[in-house]
């Protein structure tokens, strides 16, 4: 069921929303203030020039970036599936996302679509967004992929559909209907509530039918790691080896249920000692949390709390990240420099490009990454003229050419069948 908007949609002028640009970016997605004279002196929209050919410089790049990869390993493991139903898909999206009452969420809903090269006034969403992802990823090489993902309903405690709370959904029927149509490019990865009655039930049935992962956003869909409810799904996960994506870290984009206290990185030890393959989403590399393993109980940066489970030996095999979202402008170049230079975390860490962030465009700041030493001020006219173009290709083309003190992202870390082959 689609959840329609109860009051008409407001129309923000490109001078309306070039005005709001630093509200908007700034506070939905936490811009670090000290960049943000270079991040918008490139732009605050996606200018989606789909049809504009590369130019021999950026062709060049990308096939250096692709040089010593494999294209048959390659899938991103964090690319979001989005619509409104209007295709009969089953997605829907809350209505305080319409609301004039609401304008910082309909803010976000217009940079989020406007990111996917959605045009709301012409209609036919469900089918753009997954018109302008076909697109993107046919610029890869043949055999690379996109793992596309669900995105199940918020739930209240008692086990209940909680639609007030659901920022929006993705029912596993679309997703799995949309990566069968073009199966070449696209892979699917399910989305279960553990509070429904039906939960394993579904995870199995997903598996059945190709399904690579199950994904959770814990503080959106109210998920407590340590509801008893949940060690059963745990067992089943465990046994069967299908990976956990999970959010840990300030969410910025989805507020859903706002149950902040479920990021807290420490709790990811809960499903691990279940023996779970979990994926940190992002390094949890943005936020702070309470040190729950601290007598002082203080706040420190998420991030800390990840690399400690890293160095957990107990969970090598079953603890892994994918690095989507860290080369952000929200997070501070001392994860930039820690994830690229930590070279004994390349083998547990996955590629996924958390799209369509990429193409929010005060989000990726290469003059800042310039300026911490990661990538090198020549190449920055190329990477936009490849952004330009398609930012699923800059994403992945930016990583390849960062490197912190000498060390650059193993090509593990771009070559993830490995790791699905391995459920």
């Amino acid at each position: 069921m689609r959840i329609r908007p109860i009051l008409t949609p407001p129309q923000a002028t490109r001078r309306n929303f070039l005005c709001c640009g630093s509200l908007l970016f700034a506070g939905l997605f936490g811009l670090n203030d000290s960049a943000n004279a270079y991040t918008f002196r490139d732009g605050v929209r996606n200018p989606c020039s789909l049809e504009e050919a590369l130019s021999p410089e950026a062709r060049d790049l990308v096939a250096q970036s692709f040089a010593d990869i494999d294209p048959s390993q390659y899938i991103d493991m964090h690319a979001h599936l989005l619509g409104n139903g209007d295709s009969g898909s089953g997605c829907h999206v809350n209505e305080s996302l319409y609301s004039l009452w609401r304008p910082i969420e309909v803010l976000r809903r217009k940079a989020i679509l406007g990111a996917g090269c959605v045009v709301e006034a012409a209609g036919d969403i469900d089918r753009q967004y997954v018109a302008t992802l076909t697109r993107l990823i046919a610029d890869f090489p043949t055999g690379a992929k996109l793992g596309l993902f669900a995105f199940d309903n918020a739930y209240d405690d008692r086990g209940k559909i909680d639609l007030a709370q659901s920022t929006f959904h993705v029912p596993d029927a679309y997703a799995k209907s949309t990566s069968t149509a073009n199966a070449e490019r696209f892979e699917w990865v399910a989305s279960v509530h553990p509070y429904r009655e039906d939960a394993i039930a579904a995870i199995t049935d997903a598996q059945a039918r190709g399904a690579i992962a199950l994904k959770w956003l814990p503080s959106a869909m109210n998920i407590d790691w340590n509801d008893t409810r949940l060690k059963p799904l745990y067992a089943h996960l465990a046994k069967t080896r299908m990976p956990l994506i999970a959010h840990f870290g300030e969410e910025k984009a989805v507020p859903g249920a706002h149950r902040d206290e479920f990021l807290n990185p420490l709790h990811a030890r809960v499903p691990l000692s279940h023996g779970v393959r979990l994926i940190v989403a992002h390094c949890a590399s943005l936020g702070e949390a309470t040190d729950l393993e601290s007598t002082s109980k203080r706040g420190v940066p998420c991030f800390d709390l990840f690399a400690r489970l890293m160095a957990d030996r107990s969970y090598e095999g079953l603890l892994f990240a994918d690095i989507s979202a860290v080369f952000q402008d929200n997070r501070p170049a001392s994860v930039w420099h820690r994830v690229l230079s930590e070279a004994s975390w390349h083998s547990r860490l996955l590629q996924g490009s958390d799209y369509p962030l990429p193409g929010v465009w005060p989000l990726y700041n290469l003059h800042g990454l310039v300026t911490a030493g990661l990538i090198d001020a020549g190449t920055v006219p190329t990477l936009q003229a490849i952004r330009k173009r398609n930012v699923l290709l800059f994403e992945f083309v930016l990583k390849r050419q960062m490197s912190s003190r000498g060390t650059k992202f193993a090509k593990s870390v771009f070559e993830t069948r490995r790791f699905i082959a391995a459920a």
